[in-house]
């Protein structure tokens, strides 16, 4: 687990570059993803009681299975994501889980296929429609929806007072955004744009390492200049 500001850890995960999120208060924590099965998701809950005992709230940035699958594991409590994610969750898992086990089976690592099919699904209860403040005792945190970019449900955590904000799949450290079929990358970099607006000093990718502003302004500029021409996602 990394510190990247008081009390905001990031945990770095060799397979798929992975980045998760820890937040911790003074009363309770958020987790930003679960991870991609329930052993993950397990590991991940044993790297933040680790470092905190503290009652967890969840964050699913956005419904793909690398994201949503570990929260089966993770410690009871309320599960955060926008009406679209949870939407996406609850009628369409068995498509995405079909997506990881084949990326698994075709990178040659069937028991990591194995995982993702026996994980256990669960749907966001708690709803970002457009914003919500969650008080964490002696902090807030913002969970905003930006607007449609990777998916049409990216859900953002904003730590104003560590100017951390956790990104999703909205940024991407180490390769190029990831444009699939439920992505609109015409309206992504208006998105980006209200991610710079809170200034954050870090921020934190759902893939690679934490990045600073400049890094999403360029990443920005990236997909305007490929995709504001082009057609736009449906």
């Amino acid at each position: 687990m990394i510190e990247v500001a008081d009390r905001v850890f990031v945990r770095r995960h060799e397979e798929l570059d992975q980045t998760l999120g820890l937040i911790v208060g003074g009363e309770s924590c958020l987790l930003i993803d679960s991870g991609t099965d329930e052993a993950h998701g397990a590991a991940w809950r044993a790297a933040v009681r680790e470092v905190t005992p503290l009652p967890c709230t969840v964050l699913i940035t956005h419904a793909h299975w690398d994201h949503f699958f570990g929260t089966a594991a993770l410690p009871k409590g309320a599960v955060w994501a926008h009406p679209r994610c949870a939407d996406e969750i609850a009628t369409n898992a068995e498509e995405h889980r079909g997506r990881g086990v084949r990326y698994f089976r075709e990178s040659g690592k069937p028991e990591l296929a194995d995982r993702v099919a026996a994980a256990r699904v669960v749907v966001p209860t708690e709803l970002v429609v457009a914003a919500e403040e969650l008080d964490l005792g002696d902090r807030k945190v913002t969970l905003l929806h930006p607007g449609r970019g990777h998916t049409g449900g990216d859900v953002v955590a904003h730590v104003p007072d560590a100017a951390v904000l956790f990104a999703g799949d909205l940024v991407e450290e180490g390769a190029p955004p990831v444009v699939g079929p439920d992505a609109y990358p015409r309206e992504w970099p208006s998105t980006m744009d209200v991610l710079l607006t809170l200034r954050p000093e870090v921020i934190v990718p759902g893939h690679g390492n934490p990045v600073d502003r400049a890094y999403v302004a360029n990443q920005r500029d990236e997909l305007a200049a490929e995709y504001l021409t082009g057609a736009e996602s449906t």
